[in-house]
């Protein structure tokens, strides 16, 4: 049986758009949006000051399908763009050789970039690809499954689009990590760059 930390090889041959070392980066401490960090098309919504809670985001969500929304910890909305055509299909590829590797490993479940999850400190994130141990997965009850799920994924895949900053991206690999995702890949193909996070 493999540990998570052998799910992390040196290089990430399987996928195709992706040859490069793997470096390892501490997480980064967390820190408030700024506007360096926002990414170009997002846009961010504070709900704080009108008391917004996790069932209205749910009902938000449901009301609004066609919207990619996240909620950090600090109650503000982010309104994301879709992501471009090609950024679709790497995403796509990645789930899918985590998928092959999930059916072979049987350890864990595999979710894809729409899968919403709450995070310890209340935020609503949905990473490009993620993975759970079975026995916590098996530990929520069926109304926690068929909402935002009340746990971090064990594994985060983040992967850099045309829209995305590093910034941002980085900020969210360190809120993963401080929330007890044990392992966190942000693949940036621009720059030929796989941050790898781990908890210090």
């Amino acid at each position: 049986m493999k540990s998570l930390q052998q799910l992390a090889p040196r290089r990430l041959d399987a996928l195709p758009f992706v040859d490069i070392e793997l470096p390892k980066e501490k997480a980064m401490a967390r820190v408030p949006l700024t506007v360096e960090s926002v990414n170009p098309g997002t846009t961010i919504l504070n709900v704080e000051s009108v008391g917004f809670t996790p069932k209205q985001f749910v009902r938000l969500c449901h009301d609004n399908p066609d919207l990619r929304l996240e909620l950090t910890a600090r109650k503000e909305i982010v309104i994301m763009p879709p992501a471009h055509s090609e950024t679709g299909w790497k995403e796509g590829d990645i789930y899918f050789q985590l998928r092959l590797w999930t059916e072979k490993d049987a350890t864990g479940m595999a979710f894809g970039p729409n899968a919403g999850f709450t995070l310890p400190n209340g935020a609503v994130r949905s990473p490009d690809a993620s993975w759970i141990r079975r026995e916590r997965w098996d530990a929520l009850t069926q109304r926690q499954k068929r909402s935002f799920a009340p746990i971090c994924p064990d594994f985060i895949v983040e992967l850099r689009s045309v829209s995305d900053t590093v910034a941002a991206l980085k900020e969210k690999m360190s809120e993963y990590i401080a929330n007890d995702a044990q392992l966190g890949w942000l693949i940036d193909p621009f720059e030929h760059e796989v941050h790898v996070y781990q908890p210090s």
